[in-house]
């Protein structure tokens, strides 16, 4: 089962290396205003895949279950990360999950250095840096507050960077909505947030937003995963000195290995590959629609794997978010059509 899942994933990702770029208008990308931003996390650019005449499988999956995929994959992977907070601490964690992604991720796009200009490699590994110190921040806000609530507070970045971009005024209501829902997550005794947890959580969210504006520039300059695969090693490098700290020699475990390997499947190679394949065959507005349920997926895994209930003001903010977030999406997506 195991050899038939990474045969798909290296057979999906080699595919899009190869072939042709579809048109912009289905990959949502960057130069098409301010539509686009908001769906670049963690994607890589969508290209048609055909490998040795073949249709590959994930082609025959329904583009909203492999969006879903994703999320899931994600969110689980970070419940999945938390515990081993315990024995790694969260710089452990992220560097376990980090070097084991960069691993895989240089196997599936053997990335060349060689005739790559100084400007080329200096953006890759800014754009490392910035994933590294991300993920970092993020792992930190999920040693000290529930998953749902870190999702949530992280997704103001890129909801931030969207309307940020946005010609339409109305775009300030869903502004004012999302900080509605903040203020319901940040504020209240009901459920003790960690005051650090909430600025390390708020701190990824302006990372990711960094993120997406550097993400569209990679994706212009290097072709399918291979300037993600590049990123990533500095990305890991970043988080090692954090890792040796908190862990030391725990790291080689074989415990910590195992489920740090696991992380770096869920959390990186499985869900890029949904991600690439889903944004080839629908618009990325509708894209960022079903992304928006990343927090409500967040708050399933936190609560199946960890254990983390949530009161009722908390899942009121966190809808108020992802109402802000859809509603953001819905007028990118009327405003990309119109252009």
């Amino acid at each position: 089962m195991f050899a038939r899942v990474a045969d798909a994933i290296v057979r999906t990702c080699r595919g899009r290396h190869r072939a042709a770029k579809p048109p912009a208008s289905r990959v949502g990308s960057p130069d098409r205003g301010p539509a686009a931003p908001i769906y670049h996390r963690r994607v890589l650019n969508a290209e048609t895949t055909s490998v040795g005449g073949r249709e590959p499988v994930l082609s025959r999956v329904p583009s909203p279950a492999l969006v879903l995929g994703a999320i899931g994959s994600i969110q689980f992977g970070a419940a999945l990360a938390t515990t081993l907070f315990a024995q790694l601490g969260p710089g452990g964690a992220v560097t376990e999950r980090l070097v084991t992604a960069t691993l895989v991720l240089l196997v599936i796009w053997r990335p060349r250095v060689r005739n790559r200009s100084l400007k080329d490699l200096l953006l890759a590994g800014l754009f490392g840096v910035i994933l590294g110190a991300m993920n970092l921040t993020f792992y930190e806000a999920l040693h000290r507050i529930p998953l749902g609530i870190a999702v949530t507070l992280e997704m103001v970045g890129p909801l931030t960077v969207a309307v940020a971009g946005s010609r339409r005024a109305r775009d300030l209501a869903w502004v004012a909505l999302a900080g509605l829902g903040v203020l319901a997550l940040t504020h209240g005794s009901s459920h003790g947030l960690n005051t650090l947890g909430i600025v390390f959580a708020l701190c990824a969210g302006s990372l990711w937003g960094i993120y997406i504006v550097v993400n569209g520039r990679v994706g212009r300059r290097f072709t399918g995963g291979t300037g993600l695969a590049l990123a990533m090693v500095p990305a890991a490098l970043v988080t090692l000195p954090f890792g040796i700290a908190q862990a030391g020699t725990r790291l080689i475990s074989g415990h910590a290995l195992a489920v740090g390997t696991a992380v770096g499947l869920l959390s990186s190679a499985i869900p890029y590959t949904l991600e690439m394949e889903s944004l080839r065959r629908i618009a990325a507005p509708v894209f960022g629609i079903l992304m928006s349920l990343e927090p409500a997926v967040a708050a399933l895994a936190g609560f199946v794997v960890l254990g983390q209930g949530l009161g009722a003001r908390a899942l009121a903010g966190m809808a108020l978010v992802v109402s802000a977030s859809i509603g953001c999406s819905r007028g990118s997506r009327q405003q990309a059509v119109a252009v």
